[in-house]
């Protein structure tokens, strides 16, 4: 079934049914088809905040996953963890009820914007797609939003507006993103990522270049003029075509950024045309890059460039981005979903340029056929702090049949400590913390625990208390 015969489904008084109704992106989904007037209805296997908000919305959600939860649906919608032993599924087909993916019903819904801005890339795609969402809402264009994390400005990681645009983070993994249907595509760069899926590099460079293609003749390719994968990719495509870097070979392009206090200001330039000025609240240099990319999907939409400078100022960061937590034992404490050898050299580099005495990571690795493909980046990489402290790896959707450990890299890498539980890491942490200590919790998996554990004004006076 296609996206285009899924469009056909999503009409007012239609029952759907959606499978993991209460993930990250299959929640917000429910609430937009409930908009537009559907009957909707849902199923996961656990309750949580999402499910509780559905609830709250007229949304009848069923936990746990049974053959007659799909009775009378016109269609259903699953999310990619739903496979097709699942006994809803299964009662689908029987019943002779579509099934689509979730991926379908964002690229279905995408067709009935006017600006439909999907932000993809390796690296970066929820800072990027955050600061878009932030320049949207200062201009007042009332956008649809949906980010892979939470935006404090939105108290979510989603928005339901009523204009003609939609702004989306854009996966690459198992191809979802090809079921799409953007107006602006915006590659931020590429690298090897996801290769329990993608073959190598090539096969994903081929990914991007379909996204890219899905682009219609009036609407436009926003790419990373500083990365080379990602230009090679797009060599030779025969869609609008704009790009973004720290120079004149792009077309928008920035002056050499000015430093204070470890944060950015800049000119921002298209085609040699001084556009306006920007002062960024979020430090690093690839965040100048996600700033330049924000800003050219705002340029293209027509946004008047007094809301881009507007917007990127009010930026503080989304929830597990560079997040400040708090401090322990005089120590600043900062949480980021950095799981990417690429992302922790960014990660790294940046928290080295802050001006803190000593950088502490604490790393959990986040799938084993990542650690595994990416083994020798990851012991170059972590060597950028000055201490690395391990934890095991989140296999997510995995199991250890590579028979792989954190405690391998930990000795590759020197200055690195394993620890198999988070409590021990934690402890350790406590005992190492002193001012001037900048401590990392990094990861795409559960180690922003230790950080809100290590903050965490309970324990402190816990231990007071013991004293």
């Amino acid at each position: 079934m296609t996206v285009t015969e899924l469009k056909e489904f999503l009409t007012a008084g239609s029952h759907v049914h959606l499978i993991g109704i209460g993930g990250v992106s299959m929640f917000p989904l429910a609430e937009v088809l409930k908009g537009i007037g559907m009957v909707v209805t849902g199923s996961d296997m656990h309750e949580n905040d999402n499910v509780d908000h559905l609830i709250t919305q007229g949304i009848d959600v069923y936990l746990g996953h049974r053959a007659e939860n799909v009775r009378g649906a016109d269609l259903v919608i699953r999310t990619a963890a739903v496979h097709d032993d699942n006994p809803e599924i299964q009662a689908a087909y029987a019943a002779g009820i579509p099934v689509f993916e979730r991926g379908q019903a964002w690229g279905a819904i995408m067709m009935d914007y006017r600006h439909a801005v999907c932000f993809s890339g390796t690296h970066g795609k929820t800072t990027t797609t955050s600061m878009c969402a932030h320049i949207a809402i200062a201009a007042s264009i009332d956008p649809t939003i949906m980010i892979g994390g939470n935006l404090p400005l939105l108290g979510a990681g989603y928005r339901i507006g009523k204009g003609d645009t939609i702004i989306l983070e854009s996966c690459e993994y198992r191809n979802s993103f090809l079921s799409f249907r953007p107006t602006t595509a915006v590659i931020l760069d590429i690298e090897e990522d996801h290769l329990d899926f993608f073959k190598d590099l090539a096969d994903i460079e081929h990914s991007f270049r379909t996204f890219a293609n899905l682009v219609p003749e009036n609407g436009v390719v926003i790419a990373n003029a500083d990365d080379r994968n990602t230009m090679d990719t797009l060599d030779g495509i025969d869609r609008p075509f704009i790009t973004f870097g720290l120079g004149s070979y792009a077309d928008i392009y920035c002056s050499e950024p000015t430093w204070e206090k470890g944060l950015p200001t800049f000119d921002l330039y298209h085609r040699d045309e001084l556009i306006c000025n920007i002062s960024l609240a979020i430090p690093g240099l690839h965040n100048v890059k996600n700033a330049l990319a924000a800003s050219a999907a705002a340029l293209y939409m027509g946004i008047d460039p007094r809301f881009i400078s507007e917007g990127l100022k009010s930026y503080h960061g989304a929830k597990r981005r560079f997040e400040y937590k708090g401090e322990v034992n005089g120590a600043k404490v900062y949480d980021d979903y950095a799981h990417h050898p690429g992302e922790i050299h960014v990660l790294l580099k940046t928290a080295k340029s802050l001006g803190y005495d000593r950088i502490i990571c604490a790393f959990q690795p986040h799938t084993y056929s990542r650690t595994k493909a990416l083994f020798d980046d990851f012991v170059q990489e972590l060597q950028l702090a000055d201490l690395t402290l391990l934890a095991e790896i989140y296999p997510a959707r995995e199991v250890n049949t590579l028979g792989i450990s954190s405690k391998d890299l930990a000795v590759k890498i020197p200055n690195a400590e394993f620890y198999p539980t988070f409590s021990e890491l934690e402890a350790r942490l406590r005992d190492l913390a002193k001012p001037g200590d900048l401590i990392l919790t990094v990861g795409a998996g559960e180690l922003n625990q230790v950080a809100d554990a290590l903050v965490s004004k309970k324990h402190k006076s816990k231990v007071i208390s013991s004293i």
